[in-house]
Parts: C-alpha cells; sequence; structure tokens
C-alpha cells in the first residue's frame, strides 16, 4: 500500500469521560436512545464501568471521570459535537422529542449563514458538552456522491 490513498470510512467511536456517570445515562437515554434511535451495551474496562450507545455507524461510549471538572468550549479540546439526521423535517422532531423530554433543546431553526440549507437544535449534556443535531445539507451529500470525480 506504498503509494495508494487510505480512506477513512466514518467514526467509529466518540469516547466521553463524565462526571456522575448515572446521571449521563439518563440524560444519554433519553436523547440517544428515545430520540435518535441509538442501541446500549455496558461493559467493564481497566475496572470503570462503561456505557456504549450505538447504531449502525458508530458508537457513543460514557465512562466515569476520575477527577472533578465540567466542559469547557473555549479550552483547546472538543468545541461540540454534530449528530446528522437524514431531513429538516428530522431535525424538527427531535427538538419536539427533546424538549417534551425535558431537555433544554433549542427551537430547531435555519442558519443560512452556515449554509442556505442548514438546519439545527442545540442543547448540552449534564457536563456541558454542547451537542447539536442537523440535516444532511445538499453540500454534504454533494461531496459524498461526488468524491471520487472532484480529485
Amino acid at each position: 500500500m506504498t503509494n495508494a490513498r487510505i480512506e477513512v470510512i466514518g467514526i467509529d467511536h466518540i469516547y466521553l469521560t463524565v462526571s456522575d456517570l448515572r446521571r449521563a445515562e439518563s440524560f444519554y437515554d433519553l436523547v440517544l436512545l428515545r430520540t435518535l434511535g441509538f442501541r446500549k451495551s455496558r461493559f467493564a474496562l481497566g475496572g470503570d464501568p462503561h456505557i456504549q450507545y450505538y447504531n449502525r455507524h458508530f458508537g457513543y461510549v460514557l465512562r466515569p471521570s476520575h477527577r472533578a471538572g465540567t466542559h469547557d468550549a473555549d479550552t483547546p479540546g472538543l468545541h461540540h459535537f454534530c449528530f446528522r439526521v437524514a431531513t429538516v423535517e428530522a431535525v424538527q422532531a427531535v427538538s419536539t422529542q427533546l424538549r417534551t423530554l425535558g431537555i433544554d433543546a433549542s427551537e430547531a431553526q435555519r442558519y443560512e449563514e452556515y449554509a442556505p440549507d442548514y438546519w439545527a437544535t442545540f442543547f448540552s449534556d449534564p457536563d456541558g458538552l454542547r451537542l447539536e443535531v442537523t440535516n444532511y445539507r445538499q453540500e454534504r451529500q454533494h461531496r459524498h456522491d461526488n468524491w471520487l470525480m472532484e480529485e
């Protein structure tokens, strides 16, 4: 494989350290299980309990932290994590469902400053990690469908 390009074909998993595993599990059960259709499993690694949420595309794993602290999007590290759904209507449904479940999600709305067809809802997890759900926009679809033709 010396001259071959290696293509990343997806995100395998996201791994989060949380301050309170039970509180995070309650939150992510509402977001990932009840709203976004993920499944869930548990395992232990290095003596720590882990909770894995997964769908056909990737895993979202929670593990307990060993030191106190909260997420700060303005320091080096992860700023936010964005889930993609297929349509604007799906973004709207997610926003409504999250608010119905008691999660402080923003109303789904269009953000033309990002892209003409960009719709999103925003909310935060119990540790302050900012989360977003957006639609599969034309630009992303075009990039995916025409990747090899645009080299």
